[in-house]
């Protein structure tokens, strides 16, 4: 989950739920992090990226089934300072990160580029809706178009990880711009082959 976003998570681990439910009783934040195997049912605090973001829990809504919906609004991009507590759930202090951004004439080339290398990747993936891909045409701040399109990628976790651990906005916009290349290049490929 990137900065900026409001999205609706689905919940079923009990420390998970455990976690929201104590985010709620105090200030309604939130770090939300990205385990580094989905696979593995019961992680521990190594197995979850230390970057990540601080959220609001907007809302919580129980499911039949006993897990839970819940929509966060996502603030900022943070880092684990300390482990607090791993007993009912992951208790982490956290420090926000202020990016480094000098904005010089390769940011501007960059933010062109992604712009236009987005639409293209949008003509080319069939799951990004036209109104999508006109809302990020017209973002002009690039720490939000960073966001924006990271996600909308359908690319590898680990890649989307690396675009929150960069500090450096403009090694954010640079490596951003490098993925995008790489999908575009993939899209193109696989019509290529869909057309033979």
């Amino acid at each position: 989950v990137f900065p900026g976003m409001v999205v609706p998570l689905f919940v079923g681990r009990q420390k998970s739920i455990d976690a929201l439910k104590y985010a709620l009783s105090q200030e309604k934040e939130i770090f939300l992090a990205t385990q580094k195997n989905a696979k593995m049912d019961d992680p521990t605090i190594r197995d979850i990226y230390s970057y990540g973001t601080l959220a609001n829990v907007l809302q919580l809504l129980k499911m039949p089934d006993g897990s839970v919906k819940t929509l966060v609004e996502s603030k900022t991009m943070a880092k684990i300072k300390n482990h607090l507590s791993e007993s009912d759930f992951f208790m982490v202090e956290v420090e926000s990160i202020v990016e480094r951004y000098e904005p010089d004439v390769k940011t501007e080339a960059l933010i062109r580029n992604i712009h236009s290398s987005f639409e293209a990747y949008a003509k080319l993936n069939q799951k990004i809706s036209d109104d999508v891909a006109e809302t990020i045409s017209s973002i002009k701040d690039p720490s939000q178009l960073v966001s924006s399109i990271a996600a909308h990628l359908s690319t590898k976790i680990s890649e989307k990880q690396t675009l929150l651990e960069l500090e450096d906005l403009n090694s954010r916009l640079e490596t951003l711009f490098k993925i995008l290349s790489a999908e575009i290049d993939i899209l193109e490929l696989e019509e290529t082959l869909r057309q033979r």
